[in-house]
């Protein structure tokens, strides 16, 4: 489905919907039928779930002094195919934890708007990208501009393929889409969450929704 990926615990507690995403479990339409509610209803609850979420930076291991970031992009659309919005991402290459994301457009803008977003500790580790020209705004200090064939970001690459397979709003070709940037990025949010608290270890915090 899409993240309404959000399995129903049980039916004696319809208002209960699971952290835990389905592949192919069915869109907010579906669980509305399942439920007997309208869709309004269902979306409702995916908002007050994800408000309940910690923010980012508390789902992250700490930095260490060698880590290695990855940053890339994607584009998705919201509505219909012709509203591409961008997803921004930096990964730790060590812990594969998603540091920061950013939803907008293919410019300088928003590549800034996602390195403010990523903690402090690890904005001083070596990080890499392709040679897209917003990527020129990021500390050259630090940050190197790469080609595919280096290696230097195919984890973050590989990441863009566990999301089209959990999330299906960020699939080109499906039925199943967001119809605002609000709700679009909700559901980013919650899986990016969710996906970093269970590669954080097992003495890293947990999430109790």
């Amino acid at each position: 489905m899409a993240y309404c990926n959000c399995t129903p615990v049980t039916h004696q507690r319809p208002r209960t919907v699971s952290c835990a995403p389905t592949k192919n479990g069915p869109v907010c339409g579906g669980l509305a039928r399942v439920f007997h509610v309208r869709r309004q209803t269902i979306a409702r609850w995916i908002v007050a779930k994800v408000r309940r979420l910690p923010p980012l930076r508390r789902t992250l291991a700490p930095a260490q002094a060698n880590d290695v970031l990855e940053l890339d992009e994607m584009w998705t659309f919201v509505g219909t195919k012709a509203r591409k919005c961008w997803l921004w991402t930096v990964m730790c290459r060590r812990t594969r934890q998603i540091l920061a994301f950013a939803m907008g457009d293919h410019t300088a803008e928003t590549c800034k708007r996602l390195w403010a977003r990523v903690p402090d500790a690890y904005r001083r580790c070596h990080s890499y990208s392709d040679f897209w020209q917003a990527y020129q705004a990021l500390p050259h200090a630090t940050h190197q501009c790469v080609g595919k064939e280096t290696g230097q970001t195919t984890h973050m690459e590989r990441w863009y393929n566990t999301l089209r397979q959990w999330v299906g709003r960020v699939v080109h070709k499906t039925l199943s889409f967001s119809k605002s940037e609000a709700f679009h990025n909700m559901v980013l949010k919650w899986f990016i969450a969710e996906y970093n608290l269970e590669h954080i270890g097992p003495a890293g915090p947990s999430l109790t929704l």
